[in-house]
Parts: structure tokens; sequence; C-alpha cells
């Protein structure tokens, strides 16, 4: 495997944990706010991410290199609301999205093709982790100050499925 191309996959590996980092302390600040539909959907989320660091895993071995792992930095702890947590998700999940272009892009400078099927996944998944962070920002921008309508989001948001 081009060198390059493995350093940003172990990039890729530790930005996801890093994701996963992020989204338990965005749980753990709506936990503290007693918002635990919203602490249990970034629970959801932070799992998620788990899960795709640990595809990068996975997807590095199969092709027979040795993962490294990186430190992890430590996360945001502190929002001023709802809104704001939720802002900076979808921020951060537009980041990742650039991350995955980039890495794709790469893999195809490089003419490695089982990273360009690989890359295809996250190039979906991007598209409807950006779109549902997005669709939250949206519904608290129209909750406003109005705390009925935040319990009932937060109500909500803890349905969402594991």
């Amino acid at each position: 495997m081009n060198e390059k191309l493995l350093k940003a996959l172990q990039e890729q590996l530790n930005a996801e944990a890093y994701s996963a980092y992020l989204y338990f302390s965005m749980a753990s600040w709506f936990e503290s706010e007693n918002l635990t539909g919203m602490a249990h959907w970034m629970k959801v989320q932070a799992k998620e991410e788990l899960e795709h660091a640990e595809r990068f895993y996975n997807f590095i071995n199969a092709r027979r290199q040795k993962v490294n792992l990186l430190p992890i930095d430590g996360p945001k702890t502190e929002w001023s609301s709802p809104l704001e947590a939720f802002e900076d998700a979808f921020k951060h999940e537009q980041v990742v999205s650039k991350r995955i272009h980039d890495l794709l892009a790469l893999a195809i400078e490089v003419k490695d093709y089982p990273t360009q099927e690989f890359l295809q996944w996250f190039v979906k998944e991007q598209v409807e982790e950006e779109a549902a962070a997005e669709s939250i920002v949206r519904k608290l921008q129209l909750v406003g100050d109005s705390k009925n309508a935040l319990f009932m989001l937060d109500h909500a948001l803890g349905e969402r499925g594991e």
C-alpha cells in the first residue's frame, strides 16, 4: 500500500475515534443539562463513530498493514445551548466529509482500487451523517426559546435506535 495513503487511513481511524470522544463529551454535557434524550442520541452517535474507527482498523489489517494508533485529542466539554452543541456536531460532520473526500482523492491519485471501493461506504454514510445533524439544528432553530418544544424534541431524540 502507498505509504502516504496508509498514513492518511491511520489518521482517519484517529479522527473517527476523536469523533466518538466528541459525541461522548456532548452526551455528558446533555446529561448534565437533564436532556437525556439528546444525551442518548449523542451516545448512539459516539458508538457509531467507534464502529467507523473499527472499519478503518479492520481494513488496514486486511491489507496486511500494521495499524499505528495515534493519540486522541481531548474534545470540547461545554456548550452554551443544545443548538450550539448540534451546530458543532453538524460542522464536525462536514469536516469529516471533507476528510473522507480527500482520502478518496488520494486513493484515486495512487490508483489504490480496494481503498477507493472501501471509502465509497463512508462517502454515502457522510451524506446521512450531515443530513441528520443538520435536521436537528434546523429543528432547534424552530424551537427557539420554547421549553415545551425543547422537551418534545428531547423526547423524540431519545427514541433513536441503537
